[in-house]
């Protein structure tokens, strides 16, 4: 290989411009009102033409569907559970910063100026984005406090563990007896 073919052959992933630890992150991205799926297609074009799908892995607009009532009819309608953000899971070099930051209807980062904050994996797996796979350190038997949900505040004993499905058996005391809940991982801390 010539000096001219080996020039300037440095890939973001060898460590160029690389930022925080290289690791692919969730991040969230503010746009104005009503651009997300805009910012996301448009993000993904760009992706696209410029080769950067190992850097630039997943976009999500994260929405929910309700039912309404209209005319006596059901109607199923899709909102944005959070207006005016996209959530992307990327590796932060200066090339995706700055491809995402100058994507039109992009205002910034949610972070430090021009250094993005990545969400945890509690918060991704609250948001429902991607299913986290938590190691909860407990047992049958312990002690645990559900932090979220239904049974949000109540505490109860373990009662049985299924760490495929990430869920477990909690016995709760309820309008004065003891009642048999599942819960998922990211459901309770252990007391």
């Amino acid at each position: 290989m010539s000096d001219i073919e080996n020039k300037n052959v440095v890939s973001p992933i060898q460590g160029e411009g690389i930022r925080g630890d290289g690791q692919a992150k969730w991040y969230v991205v503010h746009t104005y009102s009503g651009h997300e799926n805009k910012v996301k297609v448009n993000i993904e074009k760009m992706v696209e033409n410029r080769g950067m799908q190992d850097l630039i892995l997943d976009i999500v607009v994260p929405t929910e569907e309700r039912v309404e009532m209209k005319d006596g009819k059901r109607k199923v309608k899709t909102r944005k559970i959070f207006p005016s953000y996209v959530i992307i899971k990327m590796i932060v070099t200066n090339e995706t910063w700055y491809l995402v930051r100058n994507t039109q209807g992009v205002t910034g980062f949610v972070g430090h100026g021009s250094d993005p904050i990545p969400l945890t994996d509690e918060e991704v797996a609250r948001m429902g984005i991607e299913k986290v796979y938590i190691d909860l350190d407990v047992e049958v038997g312990d002690i645990v406090r559900v932090i979220s949900g239904p049974f949000e505040n109540f505490t109860g004993e373990v009662l049985a563990i299924s760490p495929e499905k990430q869920v477990l058996t909690v016995k709760v005391s309820m309008f004065g007896r003891d009642t048999p809940v599942e819960l998922e991982f990211a459901q309770v801390d252990k007391l």
